[in-house]
């Protein structure tokens, strides 16, 4: 992640869930009511609150409840909540204005009923205009069509204030008694409504095409750079942004769906299962046999597509791991691919596609009874534990304790080629993603081509490559143990909790620790390591061995300084699966931000001496097949960012020009109609 995709994943603290609508309009008249009691002076408390409720609230609940259908019938899409919400927003607005203008006529001499009535005014047509920009975003339509469903609210109040100021009398027009009665009830209604005439409509109309010319003009320029760049509107961003943070629909996918870019993406599958007792039997030599279809005989499976599992909650591919997990008949490990956000899936539809090319690649594996202790390498700050399963090979990579992000696809394909150039056949290559500072500073350490830290992960890559064609193998054990925990998303943990799997070849232990999260604080990654090996010095970055040197430990772990000798491994390397359930309300939720450590350190130390007890032979292959899928594509997600980041930054202040000058004009246009 780069620093001006960090800007666009902190929109995520603007995230919330739209009421239900009735909700939003049993507040409206509570809000009414009591605005109401500020407003009127009559005899009685509860009246005032009655005629805050009625000229207040009534617009409002109209708004709430014929919006929707008229948005509709003109092939919008806003729903009964977002438009209840929207209606309680501008009644608030109103009420603001009302308050203010009302304290500054009390206290300037001067200014009447009438100074704050013109304020009314103004605030009508400001809340067509907020609807009118609102209904534009939501349901995508022209600023003409928008504009029936937008101004519900202020017809329906400028209505009211018709019938109850008697306006019709000043018109002079013939009517009867029906007339009368239904459009001249001006012996019901307040006395602070008597100050109305025929020109404050007159007004209010020309108000409101001002202020609708306005709101076009401000959509038509922050418009030009998406329509050039990306050939989508704001609107359609704004549209699917609001939908997922209110209500979360799918929107945002349609959104991404439109600039996204056909990839294709290799799918890696590691496949662990109990031997076949018949097969044994038989004598089959290398103990290599084709997989077929489901296999309860399989204890667990890693599974690795080459995307990144973003954009954010469940979109897109925010959800991948669990989707993953959810496929495989033993227990599934889905870590985190060499892959950036350029590789988001846009849609959660895409999953299905790495689903069953998963399947492809399971199918086709073949499965070998032994292995090669793991080993470890470092070149510069990278850092890659790799083992091999016939002429294939593990390998996960790590830079902590330095801080980095996301490596990208072409670095890992490039790294992954000197694996295999070393004589390696297939690589499941993973970046471990368990060291960061979160969304701090310019550079949120992306590994991108050509940066120092890329070369330092391939020259790492080749090395572990050269050390694993030449290794010798054993037979493979292993064990597995995982727990849920009882965090949740907003605690950085996502619904795998954390997942352990222990590899014992000979007298060589290895474990692999994965958790159900977004990245690392810095650190901790490094306590696990230390805690699981007993040997600290193995996890720090300066001090660990050249590649040419590193050996695999004594099989004999070193007890520890308190006495303690719970099972332990000559190996440890700690993964997460980078799911973005965890960043929908926090942009940054990385494992540790919220949790206390010593819980996380205690449980992998569980789960550790679990999946310890529970070694047994297993047989292991791996197989890879490519996936064709729609992703952001290259640049479209820095693209994205940096428009939506400028909208933010400078739609404010173009804003602010807007209103600025819709209000001087208005000024005007009150100096004219007072002279």
């Amino acid at each position: 992640m780069t620093a001006t995709q960090g800007d666009l994943a902190s929109l995520s603290r603007y995230v919330f869930r739209a009421p239900r609508w009735y909700a939003s309009v049993a507040f409206a008249l509570l809000v009414a009511g009591v605005a109401g009691v500020g407003a009127f002076d009559s005899r009685f408390v509860l009246e005032d609150a009655w005629q805050g409720v009625f000229f207040i609230g009534v617009p409002t609940v109209v708004a709430s409840l014929v919006t929707t259908p008229v948005d509709r019938e003109l092939g919008g899409q806003l729903t009964y909540n977002r438009s209840s919400l929207l209606a309680l927003t501008c009644e608030v607005l109103i009420v603001a204005i009302m308050a203010g203008t009302g304290a500054v006529a009390h206290f300037v001499p001067g200014l009447g009923q009438g100074f704050v009535f013109d304020a009314l005014i103004v605030g009508l047509a400001s809340v067509f205009a907020l609807r009118l920009l609102i209904v534009m975003a939501v349901s995508g339509t022209s600023v003409v069509v928008a504009a029936i469903p937008a101004s519900v609210q202020t017809a329906t109040a400028a209505l009211l204030f018709f019938i109850y100021s008697g306006t019709l009398r000043y018109l002079e027009l013939g009517g009867g008694p029906v007339i009368d009665i239904l459009l001249m009830r001006s012996d019901e209604a307040p006395p602070e409504l008597g100050v109305i005439v025929p020109v404050d409509f007159a007004l209010l109309g020309i108000m409101c095409v001002i202020y609708g010319v306005a709101v076009w003009a401000f959509v038509a320029f922050i418009d030009r750079p998406w329509k050039r760049s990306l050939d989508v509107s704001v609107l359609d961003f704004v549209s699917g942004f609001i939908g997922h943070i209110a209500e979360g629909t799918r929107e945002l996918e349609d959104f991404f769906e439109t600039i996204g870019e056909e990839a294709v993406v290799p799918v890696t599958v590691l496949s662990f299962r109990r031997p076949d007792e018949d097969a044994s039997a038989d004598g089959n030599a290398d103990g290599a046999s084709a997989a077929e279809g489901s296999d309860d005989r399989e204890k667990a499976r890693f599974v690795l597509p080459m995307i990144h599992p973003g954009p954010m909650g469940e979109i897109g591919g925010g959800n991948l791991p669990e989707r993953v997990a959810l496929e495989a008949d033993g227990l599934a490990f889905p870590p985190h691919a060499t892959a950036g956000h350029d590789f988001n899936l846009v849609t959660e539809r895409e999953v299905d596609a790495l689903i069953e090319t998963a399947r492809e690649a399971h199918g086709n594996i073949e499965y070998h009874d032994t292995a090669t202790p793991s080993v470890r390498v470092q070149e510069g700050d990278a850092k890659v534990v790799g083992q091999g399963f016939g002429d294939d090979a593990l390998l996960v990579g790590t830079f902590s304790p330095v801080c980095t992000d996301d490596v990208s696809y072409a670095v890992g394909l490039s790294a992954a080629a000197e694996a295999r150039s070393a004589g390696v056949d297939d690589v499941m290559l993973v970046d471990a993603h368990n060291c960061n500072d979160g969304l701090d500073g310019p550079d949120l350490g992306h590994v991108h081509p050509g940066s120092e830290r890329s070369f330092e992960m391939m020259r790492a890559a080749g090395a572990a490559g050269d050390r694993l064609a030449d290794a010798d193998c054993g037979p493979l054990r292993l064990g597995v143990a995982w727990d849920e925990t009882d965090w949740e998303p907003r605690d950085g943990i996502g619904p795998l909790g954390v997942r352990v799997a222990v590899l014992d070849v000979g007298d060589h232990r290895t474990a692999y620790v994965l958790v159900d999260g977004n990245n690392m604080e810095p650190g901790l990654r490094d306590r696990i390591v230390a805690r699981l090996t007993d040997d600290a010095d193995s996890t720090a970055g300066a001090t660990d061995p050249p590649a040419e040197s590193s050996e695999p430990a004594a099989a004999e772990p070193t007890p520890r300084a308190d006495g303690a000798r719970p099972p332990t491994a000559d190996a440890a390397e700690v993964m997460t699966t980078d799911t973005h359930v965890v960043n929908q309300v926090e942009a940054s939720n990385q494992v540790g931000e919220s949790i206390d450590d010593d819980e996380l350190v205690a449980l992998v130390d569980r789960l550790v001496a679990e999946a310890t007890a529970d070694l047994e032979p297993v047989e292991a292959g791996m197989a890879s097949e490519r996936a064709e899928v729609t992703v952001f594509g290259n640049d479209r997600t820095e693209t994205l960012a940096s428009h939506a980041n400028a909208v933010i930054s400078m739609g404010a202040a173009l804003a602010a020009v807007v209103v600025l000058a819709a209000m001087v004009i208005s000024f005007l246009i009150f100096l004219l109609a007072g002279a």
